[in-house]
């Protein structure tokens, strides 16, 4: 059967993981399209992959850990069965101990290793003569959610400047793994977009079409994202984002002041209704976002992206990060643009989802 592929979503870049599985069907649950599920019955069908990569970001290790190779649905390893028990337990303590929150999952004991650690570490070091004093609280009243994007809005070259943009073709490479590879990103306004990563063997799509989003591959059909995944991308498709946080989110409030390398930065934190939250960094110099952290939630706990934007440069008014780092517990890359032009014609035949074959 195809491999299932699995979209490191919201930058352009998918990778593969090789599952003797159709491919998750929208609106299914795991047991009506996988094989020999058990502790993941009635969660949608495109929840599993995620949960099998939350425990395998959570153990540090890969799929073959716990399933046969081409052979997924089979019980013959034992760490499979362990993870079942596991599962089991994880839901059993959030449901007594937490109200039914999820407060545990496998990363709490697990911490990236196959084994929980039961003994605390010795201290390898001296307790420092003069340990650092906490920073001092700012002077002045703390300054507002509003205060912040104002200064964002404004160091990106103003409302005016941002709106008089209405596309925007992005040219570079994408690296990962010391890999170089080409790519080009397509935005429109308002809230199409769609990246394009030119590999040896074929071309890899990842697209939101104004409404959802969906990924292809050379010789693949085009399959639409999970809820979890177009929701994420529908932020990197908004081309007027800084001007729509304060719809977008129910609720932003801001957070502790964090260092990020040298810079001091502001934090935001977005609230919507049923989502994860997503955070928001601001330097607090520049004014300008330098990274977003959000979440896509599945059934054992939550997968975390980071996003790092660097080398703004001024274009036609506005300030465009040129090179951006996704981080995920599961790997990363980083986009770096050499090429931008903006207010061009883009067709829109480039943000929609090819229809299958021997379809019309």
């Amino acid at each position: 059967m195809d491999a299932v592929v699995i979209a490191t979503v919201g930058m352009g870049l998918t990778a593969g993981l090789s599952f003797a599985q159709p491919a998750p069907a929208s609106g299914k649950t795991a047991e009506q399209v996988f094989k020999n599920i058990q502790s993941l019955k009635g969660v949608p069908a495109d929840q599993v992959l995620p949960a099998m990569q939350f425990i395998s970001a959570s153990l540090g290790v890969e799929c073959s850990f716990c399933h046969v190779q081409g052979k997924m649905d089979l019980d013959e390893k034992k760490p499979k069965q362990t993870a079942r028990q596991m599962i089991a337990m994880q839901n059993a303590i959030n449901k007594d101990s937490f109200g039914g929150h999820q407060e545990v999952t496998c990363y709490s004991c697990h911490r990236g290793a196959e084994h929980p650690a039961g003994t605390p570490a010795v201290l390898m070091a001296d307790m420092p003569e003069h340990p650092e004093k906490p920073p001092a609280s700012p002077a002045g009243p703390p300054i507002t959610a509003d205060q912040i994007l104002d200064k964002y809005v404004a160091a990106l070259g103003g409302e005016a400047a941002i709106k008089g943009v209405t596309s925007r073709v992005e040219s570079g490479v994408i690296v990962a793994g010391g890999q170089e590879t080409p790519i080009d990103v397509y935005a429109k306004a308002p809230n199409k977009r769609a990246s394009i990563m030119h590999a040896p063997n074929g071309d890899s799509i990842t697209a939101f079409d104004g409404s959802a989003g969906w990924l292809g591959n050379t010789g693949r059909p085009a399959r639409d994202m999970s809820p979890a995944e177009s929701d994420a991308f529908r932020l990197d498709a908004d081309l007027y984002l800084p001007l729509d946080l304060k719809t977008t989110f129910k609720q932003l409030r801001t957070g502790r002041p964090e260092k990020i390398e040298d810079a001091e930065c502001f934090t935001l934190i977005g609230i919507r209704p049923d989502e994860p939250p997503v955070r928001f960094y601001f330097d607090e110099k520049s004014g300008l976002m330098v990274r977003q952290i959000r979440y896509t939630q599945n059934p054992l706990g939550r997968m975390p992206t980071q996003i790092d934007y660097a080398d703004y440069k001024n274009v036609d008014g506005v300030q465009v990060p040129l090179k951006w780092t996704l981080a995920r517990p599961n790997g990363r890359f980083t986009i770096q643009v050499n090429d931008i032009k903006q207010n061009v014609p883009v067709d829109d035949a480039k943000f929609i989802k090819p229809a299958a074959a021997g379809t019309k």
